[in-house]
């Protein structure tokens, strides 16, 4: 009778630690996401690339369309031009 001594504990231990590691990269993908999802609301909907050779011109003019549309409250928009600095 062949034996092969305790070389199936190591496998189990390295399995564990595949699906472990699996599902960390999973859980961190999912909060990155999230995390996007959550500052892309908050700027509504569009994503800020960086601030242009103009300082800003093309972020100052999205607020400025959404405070005409109406779907910023002008606390809203002077709250977001003082952060921005703009």
């Amino acid at each position: 009778m062949m034996r092969y001594g305790n070389a199936g504990g190591w496998m189990w231990a390295f399995g564990g630690a595949i699906m472990l590691g699996v599902l960390v990269l999973i859980v961190v993908a999912v909060w990155a996401m999230i995390t996007v999802t959550k500052h892309r609301a908050q700027v509504g909907g569009e994503p800020i690339t960086g601030l242009d050779s103009a300082g800003g011109a093309r972020t100052r003019q999205i607020l400025d369309e959404r405070y005409a549309r109406g779907e910023l409250t002008t606390e809203d928009y002077t709250e977001r031009v003082h952060t921005l600095g703009l």
